[in-house]
């Protein structure tokens, strides 16, 4: 099972190092224990939104930059999962744009696009 707790922590943890500061050093910027950082970035807690906020104020990073790293990698430990269980995950489905002709309020004829998804699945191929 993949928990997001430990990706986030990793994530937390490898942007730290980058920067080469220790946990004291960013504990105390973001005003958080030095024993709660580090249950955080070893996934053995949950971090709320306020503290996330504070940590990534405290290393100088964008909370979306952090989600997207994190998001990636969770996008990758799914692969590796379902890659090692041979099971397939849900797949990606492209949308079937069918447009239809509507009468506006103002009686001019608008176009709208009903979006449908196939039910034909695609093959993701992991690199």
């Amino acid at each position: 099972m993949i928990l997001l707790r430990r990706l986030l922590g990793d994530v937390l943890r490898r942007q730290r190092q980058r920067q080469g500061r220790t946990l004291r050093e960013v504990s105390s910027s973001a005003r958080v224990s030095l024993g709660y950082l580090s249950e955080v970035e070893r996934g053995q807690k949950e971090a709320s939104s306020e503290l996330l906020s504070s940590i990534c104020d405290a290393l100088d990073v964008r909370m979306s930059e952090l989600m997207r790293e994190v998001s990636d990698e969770l996008a990758l430990a799914e692969l590796a999962e379902s890659a090692a269980s041979d099971t397939v995950p849900a797949p990606m489905r492209r949308p079937v744009l069918n447009p239809v002709s509507v009468t506006s309020v103002t009686g001019v004829p608008e176009e709208r696009v009903t979006i449908k998804a196939p039910a034909e699945a695609v093959n993701v191929v992991a690199a």
